[in-house]
């Protein structure tokens, strides 16, 4: 079977090989003072359940499994502990899956994504946890903090604008993840970097091509930026590629942090996850403070994901109305052209840019308001609650419409959701009857081209009520 197809699955056998090591970390926790590393390991400490399940994510990288229990249920005696040295830190792998080792080392591009998630979660529960000072309650001190993990993460790159964001889904076609491998092939080749949510399918496929032609440009230090979150990252492991991992707080900080660093987004076909991307940017593009920034933004995919979009579309006109049409483009089978209008496109960011002073690596002059940033808990009475009725001004309805999305996510694939699901059965989404009927068609859709779950039956764990 070919290994690039996104939808491979393998057997599994009933014992897994497994090894033991120690590593030590390099880059942002190579110099650390006592201090430091006393507070990294406390962190680490406090959170060890959360630790040991993003650890285990980033030692199957290249998983093409979506059940986030599934890694934990194969390698049930997998540990890994932080300990403080004079010299820094030690982390200590006990039964790790084999797979992340060659010849009983592992393997480095593994332990450098080991390494971010000790960064990342422990810089979170330092920086950003209970007894801390940091403003976490206004949209400045929230912006403020995804800058600050940013670059902790040393992802904010002093250069002329060319990082483009790929959105899609894991669980798409063989026709749409070549097509997305085509995609960054032309946008390598055009001297761009990638980022992405960092796991398979449309995530995976841009930044493989894109190796290809930087590869072909003699590209020094390319950047692949994978973003993720806690919950999401046990159920799309990091693919190979990713030399670049963050791991935000939560989903809000992941969407700022993807708008705020991206010189242009381009959209694949993908599921729920997807769709609350695109309702995320549009609900921030179509704000009057944003009118005059430019950001381009382009849906595509092959000849036979036409009527994919075409729903999208129809979605987006019925729910946000006409005028969100004027903040994307969609183009069909065309890889070249995509890239030529991303290139247009991100010279008019660099212009605007100088012309208004921003950052080239942070944009900050984008307007993103306080709804679109506050973490929102998928409960049973959050999602009934949601506003989604006409009469609402463009953004306040694609916030709610972008909770419902992702109250699906999590029903879907975080294991948080999953419990509530199993515990008080589906989320109830309620709403104005043509609103209701033309979600309820998009999710249906979804569900009959495989794009909530990559293998196995999939159950709703939604019901649509109008």
């Amino acid at each position: 079977m070919n290994n690039d197809s996104p939808i491979a699955t393998a057997s599994r056998p009933t014992v897994l090989p497994t090894e033991s090591t120690r590593i030590y970390p390099r880059g942002a926790l190579d110099v650390l003072s006592r201090e430091e590393v006393a507070r990294f390991r406390d962190a680490s400490t406090g959170m060890h359940d959360l630790l040991r399940r993003c650890a285990l994510a980033v030692l199957t990288t290249g998983s093409t499994s979506d059940d986030p229990r599934a890694a934990q249920e194969l390698y049930p005696e997998f540990n890994i502990e932080v300990h403080q040295q004079d010299r820094g830190l030690r982390i200590d792998l006990h039964n790790a899956p084999s797979t992340a080792f060659v010849d009983g080392e592992l393997i480095r591009g593994v332990a450098e994504l080991l390494f971010a998630v000790v960064r990342d979660l422990a810089y979170t529960a330092i920086e950003l946890g209970e007894g801390h000072a940091r403003d976490l309650e206004s949209s400045v001190g929230l912006t403020d903090a995804v800058f600050d993990l940013l670059r902790n993460a040393r992802t904010l790159f002093p250069t002329d604008p060319n990082l483009v964001v790929c959105w899609g889904g894991h669980s798409i076609s063989r026709d749409e993840y070549v097509y997305t491998k085509q995609v960054g092939y032309e946008l390598g080749l055009r001297g761009l970097d990638i980022c992405t949510g960092c796991g398979p399918g449309a995530m995976k496929g841009p930044m493989k091509g894109a190796t290809i032609a930087h590869a072909k440009q003699r590209k020094r230090r390319p950047r692949y930026i994978g973003i993720t979150e806690p919950g999401i990252i046990a159920a799309e492991s990091p693919n190979p590629i990713v030399n670049q991992l963050v791991i935000m707080p939560d989903i809000e900080k992941r969407l700022e942090a993807f708008v705020r660093i991206g010189h242009g987004i381009i959209v694949f076909p993908g599921g729920v996850g997807t769709a609350e991307e695109i309702l995320y940017l549009l609900g921030i593009l179509l704000r009057e403070e944003n009118a005059h920034i430019p950001f381009p933004l382009i849906l595509t995919g092959p000849t036979a994901s036409a009527p994919y979009f075409e729903q999208i579309d129809k979605f987006l006109r019925l729910t946000l109305g006409e005028a969100a049409t004027s903040r994307y483009e969609i183009i069909i089978a065309d890889p070249a052209a995509v890239a030529k209008r991303m290139m247009a496109g991100i010279r008019k960011v660099r212009d605007h840019r100088i012309a208004q002073k921003d950052s080239f690596f942070f944009n900050w002059s984008l307007d993103i308001p306080l709804a679109f940033q506050q973490p929102f808990v998928p409960s049973h009475e959050a999602m009934a609650g949601l506003d989604l009725h006409h009469g609402r001004k463009p953004h306040e309805l694609a916030a709610d419409l972008r909770r419902a999305f992702s109250g699906i996510v999590a029903g879907n694939v975080k294991e948080d959701g999953m419990r509530r699901i199993e515990a008080h059965g589906p989320f109830e989404i309620h709403g104005d009857k043509d609103m209701m009927q033309s979600l309820d068609a998009l999710l249906r859709a979804f569900v009959e081209q495989r794009r909530m779950k990559i293998a196995g039956e999939y159950r709703p764990c939604y019901r649509v009520v109008a």
